[in-house]
């Protein structure tokens, strides 16, 4: 499913509308919804909820977390954009990934962290009162879109509140995000963000450190 084409028929639709819906924005962090709020700010009035208990160490979600509010503070907007900070709650990240320790990057450990996040903000956008919720996860690369809607759907029959589809890497959205990111002067991570991403960052670092050694 091209779901790019999703999001602009919904788009098109919510453009008609009188009121401006409420969405609550999941967002992974600063760089990645540098695009997502540039694009969705004229159609929503927008509340990004950073919640990623995944992200090692702790200085690094704290890192991220003040990228994410500088650039809300920062970026021109047509509708209100609020934020919300969630828990810092490793526990429930290391509950899900237990047994799931040495998946690959993009196996089941990293399905089941999209549906922990995905499932925190929809409670919190039923308990607000939000009319549609999404994440920008979707604007990676290396994230597969069908999964991640997959999930959002699921979630969104479980608690009765609308999930906006998207795969925001399409029409250059990651290239645009990127442009943004230099823009703004945004921290750009060199890992997805959990420990297990963090020891493959440091091998994988290693191992080009290693191959460019003259011997």
């Amino acid at each position: 499913m091209n779901y790019q084409k999703v999001l602009e028929k919904k788009l098109e639709s919510i453009s008609r509308e009188e009121k401006i819906p409420r969405l609550l924005l999941h967002s992974c962090c600063a760089p990645c919804s540098s695009y997502v709020l540039e694009y969705l700010n004229k159609y929503f009035e927008i509340t990004v909820f950073y919640y990623n208990p995944n992200i090692f160490p702790e200085h690094e979600f704290t890192k991220r977390t003040e990228e994410q509010k500088r650039l809300i503070e920062d970026l021109p907007k047509k509708n209100p954009i609020h934020f919300i900070a969630g828990d810092y709650d490793q526990e429930s990240f290391y509950k899900i990934a237990r047994g799931l320790e040495s998946e690959p990057e993009g196996g089941e450990r990293c399905m089941k962290c999209y549906e922990l996040r995905l499932r925190e903000s929809a409670k919190i956008a039923k308990k607000l009162g939000f009319d549609y919720f999404t994440t920008t996860l979707s604007i990676s690369p290396l994230k597969k879109a069908d999964k991640l809607n997959e999930i959002g759907e699921k979630i969104s029959e479980e608690y009765g509140v609308n999930y906006l589809c998207s795969d925001f890497k399409k029409k250059n959205g990651y290239k645009r995000s990127v442009e943004l990111s230099n823009e703004y002067g945004l921290y750009r991570q060199d890992y997805c963000g959990c420990v297990y991403s963090f020891e493959e960052s440091k091998r994988r670092n290693t191992f080009h450190s290693q191959g460019n050694m003259v011997l």
